[in-house]
Order: structure tokens, then sequence, then C-alpha cells
């Protein structure tokens, strides 16, 4: 896995967040995820840095204080942009959780990259409650079927841990095709970000933080 993610990625600064850097699949490239695809059976979300990571990468390092000696779950990670910016931040443990195995290996070399400690938790964990302090997901909104999945694990993370303050925020750019359910969320910073593989070279994201009930 490790040697399919360096054959067809460049070590590059993330363009909103040059702090960090990824193994990217090169921008002037773009037809390179019809290849990938063909290759591993999957979309190649790790291969790319989408514009709700960007942003949630961004509001984390430019808030460290939401994550700094706590315990951070990045949910649906891809290419670990997110798990590694609460690292930078100063969280006292983070995981990463996806569910392709190319991803996992992405993840891995990402962190190593930037000199970070991120735990990979590779599978399917949307049945199960997570006991981590912040959650924190980018990009997963862009499909019912998903959002049906993510919504019902982030109100668990939320109840589960609202006496404690737990905290659960959401990377989502503007798209035709966005599901996230904004009466359940206020928005917590807004971004106009360099975006690959988009309709526009810039996309405007916000960063949501998860209501504690629904405000009517």
């Amino acid at each position: 896995m490790d040697d399919l993610v360096r054959a067809h990625t460049r070590l590059t600064a993330v363009p909103y967040v040059p702090e960090i850097r990824l193994h990217l699949a090169p921008a002037e490239a773009q037809d390179e995820v019809f290849g990938l695809w063909e290759r591993t059976g999957g979309l190649p979300y790790w291969a790319y840095a989408w514009a709700g990571g960007q942003a949630l990468a961004r509001h984390v390092l430019d808030r460290p204080e939401l994550v700094r000696g706590r315990t951070v779950l990045d949910l649906a990670s891809g290419s670990g942009l997110v798990a590694i910016a609460a690292a930078m931040a100063g969280a006292a443990h983070v995981i990463a959780n996806d569910i392709d195995p190319h991803a996992v290996a992405a993840i891995a070399l990402n962190a190593r990259a930037n000199d970070t400690a991120v735990t990979v938790r590779p599978g399917d964990i949307l049945s199960t409650t997570p006991g981590e302090d912040v959650v924190l997901v980018g990009d997963a909104f862009y499909d019912a079927a998903l959002t049906g999945r993510v919504m019902p694990f982030l109100l668990r993370t939320r109840s589960a841990g609202a006496a404690a303050g737990r905290t659960v925020l959401a990377g989502d750019p503007e798209r035709a095709c966005s599901y996230l359910p904004r009466d359940r969320f206020t928005p917590a910073s807004v971004h106009l970000v360099p975006a690959v593989l988009e309709d526009v070279p810039y996309k405007r994201t916000t960063v949501w933080s998860l209501r504690d009930r629904i405000v009517m």
C-alpha cells in the first residue's frame, strides 16, 4: 500500500494549510483520479486535500485551544490532514479513522512526513459511540446514505459527552450535493478554500459546530 501511495503522489504543501505537507496526486494531473480508481477499486479520497478538510484543519490550527490536551477523533480521515492538524495544535492523542486501506497507508505516511503522532484506526466505526473529547469530520456529507449513518454517530458522541463539554466540528463546502443538516449545527468559521476536482477553483467552505439540541 505504501508503495502505491508514494508512486502516485508527491509530497506537497497543502494550499490552504501550508504548514502541513501531504502525499497528494499532482494538481496538474487531475485525470489521475480515474487511474487510481481503477488500480485501487475505490475513489482515492486519500490523494486529494478536499475543501472541507482544508477548512477544518485551518480552523483547528488557528484555534489550538479546541484540541490542546484533549483526545481527538478524525472521522473518515482520508489523507489524514485534519488529524495531523490536531496533533500539531497540541492534542494529547489523535486517532484517524478510515475504511479504505489505501487511506490507512496514506495517513501513516503523511503523519510521519509531518513528524506527528497519529494513531490509525481502520474500519467502519459508525455503529459505535466514541470516547474522544473532540470529533472532527470533513467532507462526509456529500451523499445522503453516508450522512444518514454519520449523523447518528455524531449525535451519540455529542449526547454522551455533553456534560463533559465534548466537541463535534464538521467541515463542509458549498455543493449542490451537500446533505449536512444545518438545523443541527452552528457556523463556527467560513473559508474560501483552493479546491481540486470541484466545479470552481475556490470553494466557500464552512466549519460547523454540532449543537447540543435543535433550535426551532
